[in-house]
Formats: structure tokens, sequence, C-alpha cells
């Protein structure tokens, strides 16, 4: 398992051979400054699980590329109509669409593997541990429903790893078949934007002709380069820890770990190792995790995994991570002296980074906020003609479908005629789901977001909290909570916001937020009939 700060270093010893050149020539001057970043749509970020080769063998790569450069430089060698940077979920959406149903030439350029976070080290092989964590919970409940359950070997981590890592390989070449079935030229590299409707990419492999670099013009260009787990915190021995994509690296299953954040990426990875029976330990600076949610869903979940003895750190952050050089355990220090020890890995969860430093942008024109994410108007436009970028490195939502939906509404814009001339990604009330413990589901206005927007005069709550039928057989201690709220606005008692936490919660919020984007109101909710038993059936008698 290698650590935060051997993953950093192999990523940052990649380095591009950049050819600088105007749009108007094809003359090169051949520049050696620029750092290369693998780019990866929405998202996929710099992780150990993507790089294909130590540094060392980057190094000697690099080496050589210098010494052929001038031999193998080749004036502008391809065109296309839409050149897509970065081959995860919404740059795919994108150029396939647009080749597929519109006609156009596109190309998508990618250096990692296909699918981007999601598919690689996000939402697909997180909810296949989710599914093992809750057959792991599964089993203890079967005993209060009379089953006779006894495990003859504790759970398989290692061979549950190797088969969840075969089927994300398998999910890779399907990308990759779908590309090739929708006439989408793939180029494996890492690309710069060299000038505004241009990029020079270095190639993974070289061509048949020697070539290890291409430039490639583009009437329109899209940047779905996508994020990275954010920095640790600059604290002595924070490189003893490894970022949330390092997750699904570990080979064993640990017996203890700590996990510093309070996101949804923090609060997944804890509830999972603590269903599967590692000893887990979670540091929040709050009281609460999941501070952008309902309070509703801050303090039911965050209470529930005090119960389900997930040993929660409150209103603390990390100042020292010691490791023994001998055993590889770590210790943990923080607060006024209190330690962790005999850590078996540290995940640091604290957010994600847009992967916009170092590829041409700004150079280029292109304008970046404050925290590097790239500005675009409601229509994806960039503020250089012809650029667009979506998906998580320039937001406002960064979530797998919102990056497709909008990759594949901005492939109908651009090349759909008039039809499509005014169509655009709308980022309200957009449906998202935590696979916590248990679930929570979420779409619209929080209660306090609701009040600020429309008064708290104007702001009506319906609320619940129950437990479910499921946990009729169980003891007290192991029955888990489920609670529900609507918040409505308006005489009309309009729903604004839905907010759901307990079993089903995720698939159950599907269909609720179609009835919520159509503007449904209290009065539809209490139009439709109950289907009995079920949780679900009490968001739509809610008095």
């Amino acid at each position: 398992m290698r650590s935060f700060s051997s993953l950093a270093r192999a990523s940052t010893t990649r380095s591009l051979i950049s050819l600088s050149t105007s749009s108007s020539s094809s003359s090169f001057s051949l520049s050696s400054s620029a750092p290369l970043v693998s780019l990866r749509a929405a998202s996929l970020p710099l992780t150990a699980a993507a790089l294909a080769s130590p540094a060392s063998a980057r190094l000697n790569s690099l080496s050589r590329q210098l010494s052929t450069t001038a031999r193998t430089m080749a004036p502008i060698s391809k065109e296309t109509d839409y050149l897509v940077i970065g081959g995860g979920s919404g740059g795919l959406a994108s150029a396939r669409m647009a080749s597929s149903k519109f006609g156009a030439k596109a190309t998508i350029i990618e250096g990692g593997r296909l699918g981007g976070t999601c598919v690689n080290v996000g939402c697909v092989p997180k909810k296949v541990t989710f599914n093992a964590a809750a057959i792991a919970e599964a089993l203890h409940d079967a005993k209060a429903y009379g089953f006779s359950v006894e495990e003859t070997a504790p759970f398989d981590w290692t061979t549950f790893k190797n088969k969840r890592d075969a089927y994300v390989k398998r999910l890779n070449g399907i990308y990759e078949r779908n590309l090739g079935n929708d006439k989408v030229e793939y180029v494996r590299g890492w690309a710069r934007l060299s000038g505004t409707n241009e990029v020079t990419v270095a190639l993974e492999e070289a061509d048949e002709s020697g070539n290890k670099e291409v430039t490639i013009r583009a009437k329109k260009i899209l940047i779905a380069v996508g994020g990275r787990p954010s920095d640790p915190p600059a604290i002595p021995g924070a490189e003893h820890g490894i970022n949330s994509d390092g997750f699904f690296e570990i080979e064993t299953q640990p017996k203890k770990v700590a996990i510093v954040g309070a996101g949804y990426i923090a609060v997944e990875f804890a509830g999972m190792f603590n269903a599967l029976g590692t000893e887990t330990h979670l540091f929040i600076r709050g009281k609460t995790f999941l501070r952008t949610f309902d309070p509703l869903i801050q303090d039911t979940v965050t209470d529930n995994y005090d119960k389900l003895g997930v040993n929660v750190h409150r209103e603390t952050q990390l100042t020292r991570v010691d490791k023994d050089s001998a055993t590889g355990k770590l210790t943990l220090h923080y607060g006024d002296g209190q330690t962790v020890s005999d850590v078996d890995h540290l995940i640091w969860a604290i957010g994600r980074t847009p992967l916009t430093k170092d590829i041409g942008l700004e150079e280029n024109g292109v304008k970046l906020t404050d925290k590097g994410f790239i500005v675009t108007d409601k229509f994806q436009n960039t503020t250089v003609d012809g650029i667009y970028a979506l998906g998580d490195v320039s937001g406002p939502v960064e979530l797998t479908p919102v990056a497709i939906a909008t990759g594949r509404k901005l492939a109908h814009r651009l090349f759909g005629g008039a039809e499509f001339a005014q169509l655009y990604q709308d980022y309200a009330n957009i449906p998202s789901v935590v696979f916590a413990h248990p679930e929570v589901g979420s779409i619209g206005l929080t209660e306090p977001q609701a009040i600020k927007e429309y008064g708290q005069d104007n702001v009506k709550v319906y609320k619940t909290n129950f437990t479910a039928m499921y946990y009729a057989m169980m003891d007290p201690d192991e029955k888990r909570p489920t609670a529900y709220k609507l918040v409505t606005v308006g005489k009309e008692e309009k729903v604004v916001g839905l907010h759901i936490t307990g079993l089903g919660s995720g698939e159950m919020l599907q269909g609720f937020g179609v009835a919520i984007k159509m503007g449904a109101t209290k009065k539809d909710f209490d139009n439709v009939v109950a289907i009995h038993p079920t949780s679900a059936e009490e968001l739509v008698t809610l008095k």
C-alpha cells in the first residue's frame, strides 16, 4: 500500500513536452516546462490505481522523449469537429452523443482508464463495497428472524477486492467498445491546450510513424478533466495517510482505520468499514457530519453512527501522525494531547480539487475561480469562444449523472441545430443519495435554505421519525432510525425540499424526485393512495 506522499510523487513526476503553436501557424517551439496532468472527465483523479508504471519508468520515458522529440516532431496531424479532453462520464456522454446522433467527427483524449472517477475510484466500486457491507448487516440481522447463521470464515476482503477490480476492468472495456460503436476516435494520452482551437497530446505510446506527440485542431473543445482528492493539511506525518482513492487499493482488511472528513465520501467509507468488522474512527471538525444536508439528516445519521459503533471524534482535528518503522502502524495525535494508536490506514477524505492547473487553460484565456474551477455560463461556455467545460471541473453540482446529462445537452446544443440552441442543464432540484448507514436521499432546499430564500412565515415543514417494519423482530438496541421531512412554501404548499434517511432511501428518492421536479405540492402528495406496509407511505400521509 503506497502512502499519500508516494502517490503525490508519482503524479508530479509526470511531465509533458508541450508543442507551442499559434492557431494560425504550423511552426513549433519546444517547451519542457509544463508539468503534465492526466486528464479525466468528471472526474478521474491522479491515483496509484490509474498509474500504469512507476515514477522511474515515467522519468525514463521523459528522457527518451527529450532526446527524440526533434526527429519525431510532426506538423498538425489531426483535425476534428469536437475534441473532448477527458474520458470520464461527462466527456464520454458528450462525445458519443455528438457522433452517434448528429454525425459530428468527435475525438476523445484520455491517458488513464476510461470511465472517470465514478467507474474507477468512485460510485461504482463504492456501491459494490456498500453491497458487501449490507450483506454483512443482513447476516447479523438474520438471527432476529430465526435463522441460525454461522460464519465459517471471516469476510474475505482480498477475494472481494479482486472481483471488484475485475468488474471495473470489464466496464473499462465496455466504455472503449462503446466509443468504437459510436465512431468516436479515442486517443490515449495526456493533453495540454496549446491554442484556442488546438491541443498537444503526449501519446501513451508512439504512433505508427514513431511520433510521441500529436497536435489536434478542433472547431469545438470540451474540457471535462474532472478532479482529484484534495491534499491533506500541512501537519507533521500527513504523508503517512492515503487519499480517498487509496481506499480502493487496500489489499487486505485492516483491523483499525481512521478517516478524516465530514462529507459523503468519508461517511460512506466509515459506514462500510464498520459494517465489515473493522474498528473505525471518524474525525470531524463540527458536531455533525454531512453538513451541507438538512439538519434532520445530519443529526439522525451522526447519532446512528455512534450507536453502530463508529468512533466519531467531534469538533477535533489531527495535529500529528507518527509511523512505527517496524510495524507500519500509525499513531494519530489530536485535540489536547489525545491519541489513537495501532491504526493500519489513515484516509484523508477532505474534498476534491479540479484538475485545471498547468494544462494551458489560463495561458489561452480560460478563466478560473480562486478554487481552480473553470468559469462557465449556464450553456457551459467558458470565457473563450469554442471552449466549453462541464462536470467536476466546473461544478456547480459534482455528481456523475449531472455530468452525463450536461454532456448530452451540450452535444445537442452544439450540433443539433436551431431546435436545441437554447438547451442547457438546469441545476435546480437535483436528487442526490449518500450510501450511509442508513441511506440518505435529498432533493431541493434544506429547511434553513428555504427560510433564507422565502422567509420564516412562508415556510411550512412536515416531518416524521419512526422505526421501519424491517426492525420489528429485533431488540431495541438493534433497531435503526428512519426520518423524513418535506419542506413546503407558500399558500399552495409547493414542495421545495425532501430529505429522507432510512432503509431504501436511495431507490425511493428517484420517483419522488420526478414529482418535485414537476412542481408537486403537499396536496399532490396527500392525493396519492399509500402503499402499505412500506416506509415510503409515510411521505404521502404526513400531517
